[in-house]
């Protein structure tokens, strides 16, 4: 188990280890989308020292959790243009946050999101499905209104984590 300095950090990898997606310690280059972050071949590689925001290593495992496994392992560092996936991971995100009983602003800080952090806040604080059907769709969880007939969990809870 990789071991962080800081708490949040610790706590965001723990989780994102324990749900398969392998977790390591290393260098960084400057170049990659978020500072500290590296996706490599299906591991979330962590320079706690260039980390800005723990958050974003969420964001990141959304990334890796609604791939395919096969296209997950073999991804480096910038992962999808799909805005789709994109989509996908905001919900992914959301969930996880809630998961781990985290402030939204730990995901959605200020700094991301081009500006709308409080916006998406606001709509998943309001119950907003954004994503949530690509989710039911890669069969990570349902919308609420059709959990019951599916028999499964209702978004934010999740079915599972990541998609097979």
């Amino acid at each position: 188990m990789v071991a962080f300095a800081n708490p949040l950090t610790q706590q965001i990898t723990d989780f994102i280890s324990g749900i398969g997606i392998p977790v390591q310690a290393g260098d960084v280059p400057d170049n990659v989308i978020l500072p500290g972050i590296l996706i490599d071949k299906g591991v979330l590689v962590v320079d706690e020292t260039k980390l800005k925001y723990p958050g974003d290593l969420l964001h990141e495992a959304g990334h890796l959790a609604v791939m395919e496994g096969v296209q997950r392992n073999i991804l480096y560092n910038d992962v999808s243009k799909n805005a789709g996936d994109e989509i996908a991971v905001l919900a992914w995100s959301w969930a996880a946050l809630v998961h781990l009983s985290l402030p939204p602003e730990v995901v959605f800080h200020p700094d991301g999101y081009k500006g709308e952090s409080d916006w998406l806040i606001d709509i998943f604080s309001n119950g907003s499905n954004l994503g949530v059907p690509l989710l039911q769709w890669m069969g990570l969880t349902a919308e609420p209104s059709k959990a019951e007939k599916l028999g499964w969990k209702a978004f934010p809870q999740m079915q599972r984590w990541l998609r097979e």
